[in-house]
């Protein structure tokens, strides 16, 4: 059996990923409501996804305010896919 991403198997993690495996970008206020992380806890993970290459991050002023928005990359998908695939090997589907 394959392990599981250890990256992808953190709630808010997996929750990141797959939320921004159906939209194109999402920005931090998106990602914070969806899934009820404190911003602090959120802006954590986020890091660490892109350290990983999973997401990109990308912060710009709109107005006068900060706007961090959000992607998957090809990278994150592919270990969104492995991780599922796993899942389906341990559960036998």
């Amino acid at each position: 059996m394959r392990e599981l991403d250890p990256l992808l198997h953190s709630q808010l993690r997996l929750a990141i990923v797959s939320l921004l495996l159906s939209v194109e970008t999402a920005d931090f206020v998106y990602l914070k409501e969806k899934t009820n992380a404190t911003a602090g806890n959120l802006s954590v993970q986020l890091e660490k996804l892109e350290t990983a290459g999973y997401i990109q991050v990308k912060k710009e002023f709109v107005g006068k305010k900060t706007r961090t928005s959000c992607q998957l990359t090809d990278t994150g998908r592919k270990a969104l896919e492995d991780y599922i695939d796993a899942l389906r090997e341990y559960l036998n589907l």
